[in-house]
């Protein structure tokens, strides 16, 4: 008899945000940052990469879920909100991150700067915070 691990990350999410994979967005949200740049950069692998990633959400889902803590944090809820209002911190509230979150508000997101580094080290955040006080 098998486990199978608390899902940390939506099946939902990642399909909506591959519509939009060509970015690697998706990517980005199962805590793939090296590929999500390529995929970024190459426009999902000329498209051929983005089509075959369709077939692919389920394991990287499962992966995720094997890496990353379940708590307190929302990695759907810190992703959609590091998307969307990442350049105003909100995202960094909804964490805890407090004083962080004024500076992103305050620089709109350190200048933009600091709304890529979180787009690299989101799901590291998250865990971190989740396993710190799950």
């Amino acid at each position: 008899m098998t486990t199978e691990a608390p899902q940390t990350h939506s099946k939902t999410i990642a399909y909506l945000l591959w519509i939009f994979g060509f970015t690697g967005s998706h990517r980005f949200y199962f805590g793939r940052p090296i590929t999500g740049t390529i995929w970024f950069f190459t426009l999902g692998l000329l498209g051929v990469g983005w089509l075959i990633d369709l077939f692919l959400i389920p394991g990287m889902e499962r992966a995720a879920s094997r890496r990353y803590a379940t708590g307190p944090v929302d990695y759907s809820v810190a992703w959609l909100l590091q998307t969307f209002l990442g350049y105003l911190g909100i995202h960094r509230f909804y964490m805890g991150k407090i004083g962080t979150g004024l500076v992103w508000l305050l620089t709109v997101g350190l200048f933009g700067i600091g709304y890529i580094y979180d787009y690299l080290t989101l799901n590291g955040q998250v865990d971190e915070i989740n396993r710190r006080t799950g």
